[in-house]
């Protein structure tokens, strides 16, 4: 079992969480860093407005529910790609962890994804999980 930090500045987010499922699969720990620097492709009126859909759908006591931050953004989309009501992905899962910034405790030099990049992309439009949930009213 080997730890693998990403950073995921300028990174998409359903690539990002994609690679750390599959690695979470395979047993590898998942530490990804800098969660509220990536971004969602598309535009961000509509963006904003899905996850403002999101948070209000269900019930306060009975759910479903979804993060406010950033870091919790991220990893709940990882969550969605994992089998995770299965012990296999209930194990995958608890390899993953998801910062906001940079922790003081990370020693290991972070990857960046070449592949999911932003630089890669063709449209301009693009919104950062940062900027969603100040818009929801995160407190970090």
């Amino acid at each position: 079992m080997k730890t693998l930090v990403i950073n995921a500045q300028d990174t998409v987010l359903g690539r990002i969480a994609s690679f750390a499922a599959k690695q979470a699969r395979e047993g590898n720990k998942v530490i990804i860093i800098n969660a509220e620097k990536a971004i969602i492709t598309g535009s961000p009126k509509k963006t904003q407005q899905e996850f403002k859909q999101r948070r209000e759908r269900g019930d306060v006591y009975k759910g479903p529910f979804y993060p406010k931050t950033a870091a919790g953004t991220l990893k709940r989309s990882i969550r969605g790609m994992l089998p995770y009501k299965k012990a296999m992905g209930r194990k995958a899962f608890e390899l993953i962890k998801v910062y906001e910034g940079v922790p003081k405790e990370i020693k290991e030099t972070p990857i960046i994804l070449e592949k999911a990049t932003a630089k890669k992309l063709k449209t301009p439009k693009k919104i950062s999980l940062g900027e969603i949930s100040k818009w929801l009213g995160s407190k970090k």
